[in-house]
């Protein structure tokens, strides 16, 4: 019991550290990097102010698409058990968490 107190004490402290750092919006591009995401949601939803705070990117005065859980598909036909989708090139330090303008595609 007290290990799990601890564990989400130092995940809620390290949320608290990396969210005090903030980075201006991201620039909002053509989409051209082929995506695999968990999920899609608004820049405007919790879930999306989540993960870019725990990124230190402030999304205030977006207002597109946002790829969760994202990795690049590379090969045509790639199995993408999410959402397929062209998205802003995501920046490494997102950790492939996150990226912007997210657009829907059929392979």
């Amino acid at each position: 019991m007290f290990s799990k107190i601890l564990t989400v004490f130092a995940v809620a402290t390290a949320a608290a550290a990396w969210a005090t750092t903030t980075t201006a919006p991201p620039p909002v591009t053509t989409p051209s990097s082929p995506q695999c995401c968990d999920s899609v949601v608004s820049s405007t939803s919790a879930a999306a102010s989540a993960v870019a705070a725990v990124l230190g990117l402030d999304l205030t005065g977006l207002d597109v698409p946002i790829g969760l859980s994202c990795s690049p598909i590379t090969v045509v036909g790639n199995n993408c058990g999410g959402t397929t989708v062209t998205c802003d090139a995501p920046e490494a330090e997102w950790g492939n968490l996150i990226a912007i303008n997210c657009i829907p595609i059929t392979l």
